[in-house]
């Protein structure tokens, strides 16, 4: 796969996940969504952030599309995944990617206070666990894109801190 190849497919990975998170809308919940893809790019499993809706502090988009993909796959071993998802994963859904054994995580926008794929910690890339997976950072996804998916949090986030 040539470089220009791989990064349309980061980005129409990243643009699903986008779509995902935007299903949010109205729900109370922090608008991130993810995407677990297989080797073709084919989507086996979807989600976004379901927590305000469901009371499950679990529900996050990345939990959620790793448990839709592991349903229609019929293993937990996700290997040869690809797992895009527009923010940063934290500790809990670093760490299930890692344990699922997805090939790739791809993110659209870091996490500073939260982010455990590089920003504040960097769970995934631990030489301690038995699986790393390769990581595609908002640097390497298109420009507008990512900046579409920081968008989506600011419009969330803004009202919210100056009530």
């Amino acid at each position: 796969m040539t470089a220009p190849t791989a990064r349309a497919g980061f980005d129409a990975a990243l643009r699903l996940a986008l779509t995902e998170a935007r299903a949010t809308a109205g729900s109370g919940d922090v608008p991130v969504g993810a995407v677990v893809l297989d080797g073709a790019g084919t989507v086996v499993g979807a989600g976004h952030n379901e927590r305000e809706a469901t009371g499950d502090p679990t529900a996050h988009a990345e939990v959620l599309a790793l448990r839709a993909a592991a349903a229609r796959v019929g293993s937990w071993r996700l290997s040869g995944h690809t797992l895009a998802v527009t923010l940063e994963p934290c500790t809990m859904c670093a760490g299930a990617s890692v344990l699922a054994r997805v090939d790739r995580i791809i993110y659209g926008v870091r996490d500073p206070k939260a982010g455990a794929v590089g920003s504040l910690w960097d769970v995934v890339r631990d030489r301690r666990l038995n699986h790393r997976p390769e990581v595609v950072p908002p640097d390497l996804v298109d420009a507008e894109l990512a900046g579409a998916c920081a968008a989506l949090l600011t419009e969330f986030f803004t009202p919210r801190r100056f009530r």
